[in-house]
């Protein structure tokens, strides 16, 4: 009888880091599509966002570099093709995918119709290094297929200008985005052939070029008419079209492929000539060399990365908490604040009801009523002297001698002045003032 080992115990980390190995490995890359939302862009440069449809749901993180090949400007509710490997977010154990590239969802179908048409022109040859012609030894005269007022030109000519004024060019207008676009585009090719074929034009070679866009705007370039002309070309065809990031049919078919219109002039100035050529010849040798040592290195880094972690992985997922922390941080900061400003209007309020100015103003208005009454009281004390007064007045006018001489009296004062009470006192002869109730007169005593 034999006894089972209980299973391995494992820490939360360890768990996650080997779902996150798990998925990688299994889903190393994808594409899907569907809704972007809540997009978030913190100052790292990272993106993250949701990709939803109308059943579910997933985290994606965008890392910088990597968005910034992005053509257009994502928005929530839009919908978009992604293509990236899945994850797990191993600090919250979250499961997302980790984004390569991003392109709106309309593009898919051209994308497929793209692939479509280059699986087929693969499968007939077209793109056999076989069919790729050489480059004259000397340029002297381009036809250039392109639009004569976008950018793609202006670059060419200026790169023209710089490296080598005397090279000749002749602009074959045409549209370069749109309906009749690939039309004009594979006319041009011909007639650039039957012009140098009937020595109208000395041309030595086409170059079709336009500048960047989505695939959308370089759809032309992708059409079989234009891969036809290319391909039926009698003069060498050099495609020019977009960024280095875009490939289009036409590069493909042409025979050779310039990263940029300005990387085309380059390409076709006499000093580069010789300078490709040796590039071309040492890029084989270097490839060869790289794939040999790539191929050594890849054993090596599959043995070790049984062993230790990807340290991209690990620098991924720091900077992935550290935009976490930053969110959070920012939210807790716009708390702090809504909290301090709560506290700021209850203090405001409190300080209005304790404002100085208001208090000043209630007492102003309780001294102004004090005032009103104390002037009040004075009044009615100024008021109770003035009535006694009055009848004091009243009482002594009343004892007074005006009274006695009102009812026929008289008083009687010698040349002195003094007041003659007693009869006795005088003589036969004496004067005397007699003062009546109204007005005086001058007595003679006889008796």
């Amino acid at each position: 009888m034999t006894t089972q080992e209980p299973p391995q115990t494992l820490s939360v980390s360890q768990l996650n880091g080997l779902a996150k190995q798990l998925l990688e490995d299994c889903f190393a890359q994808v594409n899907v599509t569907g809704e972007l939302s809540t997009l978030s862009r913190p100052s790292s440069g990272h993106w993250y966002f949701t990709l939803k449809d109308d059943r579910a749901q997933i985290r994606c993180a965008f890392f910088k570099g990597k968005n910034m090949r992005v053509n257009f400007n994502p928005e929530p509710g839009q919908q978009v093709s992604v293509r990236g490997k899945v994850s797990l977010y191993e600090g919250r154990g979250d499961y997302q995918l980790i984004i390569d590239s991003m392109q709106q969802a309309g593009a898919g179908a051209l994308a497929l119709a793209f692939e479509k048409l280059k699986q087929e022109l693969l499968a007939a040859g077209w793109f056999d290094p076989e069919h790729k012609k050489p480059l004259p030894a000397t340029i002297k005269h381009v036809a250039v297929v392109t639009s004569p007022t976008g950018a793609a030109i202006h670059d060419i000519l200026s790169v023209f200008k710089r490296r080598w004024p005397a090279m000749q060019i002749s602009v074959l207008p045409v549209l370069v985005q749109g309906n009749n676009a690939a039309g004009q585009i594979a006319n041009a090719i011909a007639q650039a052939n039957h012009w140098a074929r009937t020595k109208q034009l000395d041309f030595d070679v086409i170059l079709v070029s336009r500048g960047g866009g989505s695939l959308e705007d370089l759809w032309p370039f992708n059409e079989h008419i234009v891969a036809a002309a290319i391909h039926d070309s009698e003069l060498p065809v050099i495609s020019a079209v977009g960024h280095e990031v875009d490939f289009s049919i036409s590069d493909f078919v042409a025979d050779i492929r310039a990263a940029t219109p300005s990387a085309a002039a380059e390409l076709l100035s006499p000093d580069q000539a010789e300078l490709v050529s040796k590039l071309h010849l040492l890029k084989g040798r270097l490839a060869k060399a790289q794939q040999l040592r790539l191929r050594r290195w890849q054993e090596q880094l599959l043995s070790l990365s049984r062993r230790v972690r990807d340290p991209r992985s690990q620098l991924r997922e720091q900077s992935q908490r550290l935009d976490d922390l930053e969110l959070r941080l920012q939210r807790q900061w716009q708390q702090s604040q809504r909290r301090r400003q709560q506290r700021l209007n209850a203090a405001n309020q409190q300080l209005a009801l304790l404002n100085p100015e208001r208090q000043l103003k209630a007492k102003h208005k309780e001294l102004s009523g004090l005032r009103d009454r104390m002037q009040h009281a004075i009044k009615l004390r100024l008021q109770q002297p003035r009535i006694a007064l009055k009848n004091m007045e009243q009482q002594l006018r009343a004892l007074g001698p005006e009274q006695t001489l009102n009812r026929g009296y008289a008083i009687i004062s010698d040349q002195n002045g003094a007041i003659v009470r007693d009869a006795d006192a005088l003589k036969s002869g004496d004067q005397l003032n007699a003062k009546l109730a109204k007005g005086a007169a001058t007595l003679t005593v006889s008796k």
